[in-house]
């Protein structure tokens, strides 16, 4: 999903340990370094994983407000929207 992002939330940096990044359904996250992204339903369940090879590697995730994301190492992820 390339394109313009509407920010709905303050910036969430280092290593992400079951965070719902402010409840967002959609989001951005940029590698600082190689990372394994997780991501879990409200009752701690894997529901995806994926890997971002390198540093500045990015991915925009979907999600339900109570999914949680982690991250092996350090990233930043944001909350935001997509413009339409």
């Amino acid at each position: 999903m390339a394109g313009t992002f509407i920010l709905k939330g303050a910036l969430v940096s280092g290593t992400l340990s079951d965070n719902n990044i402010g409840r967002a359904q959609f989001v951005r996250i940029v590698a600082q370094a190689q990372a394994v992204i997780t991501v879990k339903d409200s009752d701690g369940s894997t529901l995806g994983t994926t890997q971002l090879y390198a540093a500045g590697d990015e991915i925009t995730i979907e999600k339900a407000p109570g999914d949680t994301i982690s991250s092996d190492a350090n990233v930043s992820a944001t909350a935001v929207a997509p413009r339409q």
